[in-house]
């Protein structure tokens, strides 16, 4: 919906041009007429560009971001000031100091050297000063204030200029067109609006005209401050309940650290069958699983004579000597049935059999390749084959 109509701007006398004789030609395609010598300006183009440059600073406002408002006119300076302080923006009313945006840290100094004799004054630094001395600074304070005091806080460069009579205010337009800030200005028939960013076309003379456009603008301003401030409110009220869940989250306990050396099974009376996925790490570890592979190749298992428990287990302290003879000597394993050892043979073939056919299964080495001799006939020796897994 359009921030102004048709209507409000007839009403206003925005629609009122300069005479023909000082018309601008770049503002033809803003003029609806001509009617006495006088130019009358489409106004339909104007309600348009009103809410261009309103969305414009809108944006600019939301970003946090100042917009300096500079008219020398006596009739408008009452209108700006008004305006300008509503939305809590810099403003000019008087001469335009030159340099003002091209050499800002100068005026910097001037606003500073302004602040530096209030604080003077009510610090009781001057009460000791003549009434001819005190005379000179009050005045100089005055004239800093006149000239300055409506940009003092205006820390850095505004990012935008709001211009009325852009032909009149051309100084400030040149400064802000070399540093590459944004120009909205109110351009009248006899001005150019090539230099200017976002043109008004209306009449820049009349104070209703001038009010009721800037009307128009600083609602915009005003509605763009206030989304910032909603913004705002949003991030800080998200951060806070991040925060808060941050702080109700429980911390993570640390783990203790397992021990990395397998428990020692304590020594019993009863007999008792120790696990198979233990490590070998000891004699008796290593018998232990080297008795449950056979068995789980055939359930017939020999056991060696005088180191078996009650109901054909092997106690704990019986299976260490058992550990240690088969670990020392493998001489003395017992296989299964179906693999016996042939006394018969007299040595190994490739494919790891004896003469009479049967597995050859003493020294098999580690079972990597077939051997081609008695100690290492076979090649897939038993031993050979579960120490490749270890």
């Amino acid at each position: 919906m359009s921030r102004t109509n048709f209507d409000m701007l007839l009403q206003a006398g925005c629609h009122f041009g300069h005479l023909r004789r000082k018309w601008n030609p770049a503002m033809a395609p803003y003029i609806y007429t001509e009617r006495n010598g006088i130019h009358i300006i489409d106004l339909h183009k104007t309600v348009e560009k009103i809410d261009e440059a309103a969305d414009a600073l809108k944006q600019i406002a939301k970003s946090g971001k100042k917009i300096l408002f500079v008219a020398t006119k006596k009739q408008t300076k009452d209108v700006i000031a008004e305006k300008a302080t509503s939305v809590n923006m810099p403003y000019v009313i008087e001469r335009w100091p030159g340099g003002m945006l091209t050499n800002f840290p100068t005026i910097r100094k001037a606003v500073k050297k302004m602040a530096n004799i209030d604080k003077l004054m009510n610090d009781g630094t001057f009460s000791n000063l003549s009434k001819r001395e005190l005379l000179q600074i009050t005045r100089q304070r005055a004239k800093l204030e006149k000239n300055l005091g409506s940009i003092a806080d205006l820390t850095r460069l505004p990012s935008a200029l709001f211009v009325v009579d852009v032909m009149k205010e051309a100084i400030a337009v040149k400064e802000a067109n070399r540093l590459g800030i944004p120009v909205f200005g109110i351009v009248d028939t006899n001005s150019d609006p090539k230099n200017i960013d976002f043109v008004i076309p209306a009449n820049d003379d009349a104070k209703d005209s001038v009010e009721t456009i800037l009307a128009a603008c600083c609602a915009a301003i005003a509605e763009g401050m206030e989304e910032r401030k909603v913004e705002k409110a949003d991030e800080s009220a998200a951060a806070a309940q991040a925060q808060a869940e941050a702080d109700e989250k429980p911390k993570r306990t640390r783990k203790p650290r397992k021990d990395a050396k397998a428990e020692v099974v304590e020594a019993s009376d009863e007999p008792a069958v120790l696990p198979v996925a233990a490590k070998v790490g000891s004699s008796a570890e290593f018998g232990l699983a080297m008795l449950a592979d056979l068995a789980a190749m055939n359930s017939d298992m020999q056991a060696v004579p005088g180191q078996v428990g009650a109901g054909g287990l092997l106690t704990p302290g019986a299976l260490d000597n058992v550990g240690n003879d088969l670990y020392n000597d493998v001489s003395l394993w017992r296989t299964p049935r179906a693999y016996v050892e042939s006394k018969n043979g007299v040595g190994g073939d490739r494919d790891g059999k004896n003469e009479d056919g049967n597995p050859y299964y003493t020294h098999g080495g580690r079972g990597e390749k077939p051997g081609s001799d008695g100690d290492n006939g076979g090649g897939q020796g038993y031993r050979g084959q579960r120490l490749a897994g270890w």
